[in-house]
């Protein structure tokens, strides 16, 4: 594979981590049993039947578990430092012929940073659906982010350049977005009678 769209496939499956952890996961063990995907040496273990079982359990565990009340806020504590190992794992091993050093550097920060980016979004659009619907509307948000997921996982392996693409949107809307409300943001008022006075006698 080439190397840049060995990149391209692994920050979108980085990002699908974002999403839920471990479907991105299932995906990238059945591609590599599949033959469509060639792992390395180091990595040859996640495309074995031993985590086609680990990870298709975890996978079922994770969607079912946002469908149950309050625990899918306790997931979301817990799934974004996953999401991060994740992304940064899935990105180092669809990467070829690299030394490690760089290897890793660029998974952390492309494929660790892009899943925990999109994971603290989700995290955060939780939290408003939560306080806007007192929980009833979290079902439906658990299933836009499972179908984000599988959207996202589906496009990194089929068509990456296109899912690279939109993830740079994604990128900017949100970057757009911060500019937005820093400018927004009133500026800081003066202090109402400005700066104490000494009485005469006490400067004597």
């Amino acid at each position: 594979m080439d190397m840049f769209l060995a990149i391209a496939l692994g920050i979108g499956l980085a990002a699908a981590c974002g999403f839920r952890v471990f479907v991105p996961l299932l995906a990238l063990n059945l591609a590599a049993q599949a033959g469509q995907i060639s792992l390395p040496d180091g990595f040859a273990w996640m495309a074995g039947t031993p985590a086609t079982v680990a990870f298709a359990t975890a996978t079922l565990a994770e969607v079912l578990g946002y469908y149950l009340p309050w625990f899918d806020s306790f997931l979301d504590t817990i799934a974004t430092p996953a999401a991060v190992v994740a992304g940064t794992i899935t990105t180092a091993a669809v990467i070829p012929d690299m030394g490690p050093f760089f290897k890793w550097t660029l998974a952390l920060i492309a494929g660790g940073g892009i899943a925990g980016l999109v994971q603290i979004s989700t995290v955060a659009l939780r939290a408003k659906s939560l306080l806007a619907t007192g929980g009833t509307g979290n079902p439906v948000f658990s299933t836009l982010e499972l179908a984000g997921s599988v959207v996202t996982t589906l496009l990194a392996l089929f068509v990456p350049l296109l899912c690279l693409a939109l993830l740079a949107l994604f990128g900017l809307g949100l970057l757009r977005k911060a500019l937005r409300r820093g400018k927004n943001r009133p500026a800081p008022q003066p202090l109402c009678g400005g700066p104490a006075r000494i009485p005469e006698n006490e400067k004597r």
